[in-house]
């Protein structure tokens, strides 16, 4: 698509029809199993109407990743330093769980890139993801030092918040169905916020 202008209200449209149906189809089907034509089906969009807006799967799938990396991360880049320790923890495992409730495809599709050994993502894991967790875990170490919350390996410890929380999208439906009727996303706030407060209040507390 051209970039000499601002795209018109029909392009930004067509853009957003595009990238929401491609998580649909990558979320379901994985890179591999994805095709532009089934991604310009579910857009109700020509094969040569979409390749008009992207030239191929790959740069489709980059651009769904970029933004989903961006939402993705926020809650993390939120850890605020000069907040309380315990409740910014607190705080982001309730965040992470609602962005399990509200973007389970997403959590699906960025699951199954790594699974695949994240061929299109290792760069940015090995630097972007990389340095924010650098940046976060020192944090946690600095909280833990000054006793603010107990000792915990700080990376094993986000590790730890982002597989119990992303637990309830990638694994829907087995949760789901073990839970019987109960929707499971009633209890878990509670569950977790009482399984991380335990661990990380200091004991004179």
């Amino acid at each position: 698509m051209t970039k000499d202008r601002a795209p018109t209200r029909i392009q930004k449209k067509n853009r957003a029809a595009i990238l929401e149906a491609a998580l649909e189809v990558f979320s379901t089907h994985g890179f591999r199993g994805a095709t532009v034509d089934q991604i310009a089906t579910e857009a109700g969009l020509s094969k040569p109407n979409l390749l008009y807006y992207f030239p191929s799967k790959e740069a489709i799938f980059n651009e769904l990743m970029a933004q989903l990396l961006g939402t993705w991360l926020d809650p993390l880049r939120s850890l605020d330093p000069d907040g309380d320790p315990l409740e910014e923890i607190l705080a982001y495992v309730q965040r992470k769980l609602q962005m399990s409730r509200d973007f389970p495809r997403e959590s699906r599709l960025y699951a199954n890139e790594i699974v695949q050994g994240a061929p299109r993502l290792l760069g940015t894991i090995a630097t972007d993801l990389n340095a924010l967790v650098e940046e976060k875990s020192a944090l946690l170490q600095r909280w833990m030092q000054a006793g603010k919350i107990n000792s915990a390996h700080p990376k094993h410890l986000l590790f730890s918040i982002w597989s119990l929380t992303q637990h309830y999208a990638d694994f829907d439906v087995q949760v789901r169905a073990l839970m019987a009727g109960e929707d499971p996303f009633d209890a878990a706030p509670e569950y977790l916020d009482t399984l991380y407060r335990r661990m990380l209040t200091p004991s004179d507390n």
